[in-house]
């Protein structure tokens, strides 16, 4: 590790030994906790390679959610004062400023050159030739990493395929993740990929899954298929993904208050329990029929389930139908129970609208915001910042974990509710940790809004059996989480 380098923001020991790890590597992965720095790591471990005369240029490639936030906080936050540098962002369309600003990308430059690119844009052709064109123009001499590598994990995607083939093409590869396993063991195998081909022992994803996955030949009509039913080998697999890479969670490394689980159970109305009986009778149908099952039809199934639940349906035909939910009820009653700033998830875009209206009805106009796919740039950049300032009057943030779950910091609220989850490890991992971060001072407590005999109890049980295998595959116990009641089924 350069021993004259100047942080500009003192490492944490953990930070430390991740960077004494990654150090000149030409592959390596920050696999770190939520919330343990892994931003600082790269941009420190970049700023060494660049004043070693290592590397001129880096590509930062981060879901579109998050990427703003190399440019705005991580970067100039962290990034040493001795090190000269630029950045330019990437913008699909353009303004006229942002092209001049692209196209500066072309002209010589004295210091380190960051591009910083959503990940997004590599399933679109456009951007798969600008992510060409950097790595032959800069990659000699370049660094290029992945934030939230789980974005990658798809061997199949077009974006996986994308980046393995400008990544063949860079000097140094870095990934970053706090969550590697989302679904499987076999998530690691495109995120080690992109590292190095091969590093993991075999040349193909097939010859891989062979190695670590059970799978059983299955039918479904006149089509075969072969389904993954279990998993074998992972501490072999554990040993080989310690060879390129840093594991560090919160709980070893920060000094930081506690998670708290806990539930608000809730019943259904007369209504939405015969709505709910009567889809959920259709997709058991859809089930037991076998040969005529799609994924998608039961998927929507699902879906409506809980929605119905939520206190809304959409209809085939487009129409929105509302009805009392005894949840939100149970929303008002857990605020009343509390003090301090609140986040409020849900997957549903009806449900942060009318979670926010209820918000500002209650507590007055203004005291409630939402986040979601809705929200413009400049609006999410002034929510953050509002919520975070003790000061200002907005103390409800309702939003979408699959938007607002990657990148932000909320460490103002200590009190999280989830009005509706996914079945996404990502989505709940990633939400639950904006609060759960450096310069937390709170115990944070987290409350599931259950319905208990539901498919809200489905959706617990599937996180709680994917964070069991993700911690087999890292070495780890699997962390506390989430109780249901005994007597659930």
């Amino acid at each position: 590790m350069t021993v004259n380098y100047k942080f500009k923001t003192k490492p944490f020991d953990h930070q430390y030994t991740a960077l004494e790890r990654a150090e000149d590597k030409k592959g390596f992965a920050f696999l770190c906790e939520m919330g343990t720095g892994k931003s600082k790591m790269l941009i420190d471990n970049l700023g060494m390679l660049f004043q070693e005369g290592k590397v001129n240029f880096a590509l930062i490639i981060a879901p579109k959610g998050v990427y703003r936030n190399w440019i705005q906080r991580e970067i100039p936050d962290h990034m040493s004062e001795d090190v000269h540098y630029r950045v330019i962002r990437w913008v699909a369309a353009p303004n006229k400023k942002q092209k001049a600003e692209l196209a500066s990308v072309k002209e010589n430059y004295c210091g380190l050159t960051i591009f910083v690119m959503n990940v997004e844009a590599f399933s679109s052709l456009k951007g798969k030739q600008a992510g060409d064109w950097l790595a032959k123009r800069y990659g000699k001499h370049g660094m290029i990493a992945v934030d939230e590598s789980t974005t990658i994990k798809n061997p199949q995607a077009k974006r996986t395929k994308a980046l393995h083939k400008v990544s063949a093409q860079f000097e140094y590869k870095r990934i970053l993740t706090g969550s590697p396993i989302t679904n499987s063991p076999l998530d690691i195998y495109a995120q080690a990929e992109f590292l190095e081909p091969g590093i993991l022992g075999y040349d193909n994803y097939y010859a891989f899954r062979g190695r670590y996955a059970v799978v059983k030949q299955m039918k479904m009509g006149a089509q075969a298929f072969q389904q993954v039913i279990g998993y074998r080998n992972l501490d072999e697999l554990t040993s080989k993904i310690d060879l390129f890479s840093y594991r560090v969670l919160k709980k070893d490394c920060l000094d930081l208050p506690k998670k708290i689980y806990t539930t608000r159970y809730v019943t259904l109305s007369k209504q939405q329990l015969e709505m709910y009986e009567s889809i959920r009778r259709h997709a058991m149908v859809l089930l037991d029929e076998g040969e005529l099952v799609t994924a998608p039809a039961v998927i929507t199934q699902m879906l409506r389930l809980q929605q119905v639940m939520s206190g809304h349906l959409k209809t085939d035909d487009g129409e929105m139908l509302t009805f009392p939910s005894t949840r939100m009820n149970a929303v008002l009653d857990i605020i009343e129970e509390s003090s301090g700033k609140v986040i409020i998830w849900s997957r549903f875009r009806h449900d942060i609208l009318e979670i926010t209206r209820t918000l500002n009805e209650k507590y007055g106009p203004g005291s409630a915001v939402s986040y979601f796919g809705d929200t413009s740039d400049d609006e999410r950049n002034d929510i953050v910042t509002n919520f975070q300032n003790p000061k200002h009057p907005v103390r409800f943030f309702v939003g979408n974990p699959a938007v607002a779950g990657l990148g932000l910091t909320l460490t103002s609220a200590h009190l999280v509710i989830y009005y509706a989850n996914d079945f996404n490890l990502t989505n709940r991992s990633q939400s639950e940790d904006r609060c759960h971060r450096i310069k937390q001072e709170h115990p944070v407590t987290y409350v599931d809004i259950i319905c208990e005999g539901t498919i809200d109890e489905r959706i617990v049980k599937s996180l709680q059996s994917k964070i069991k295998i993700g911690a087999q595959v890292l070495g780890e116990e699997a962390a506390e989480w989430l109780t249901l009641k005994k007597n659930t089924t």
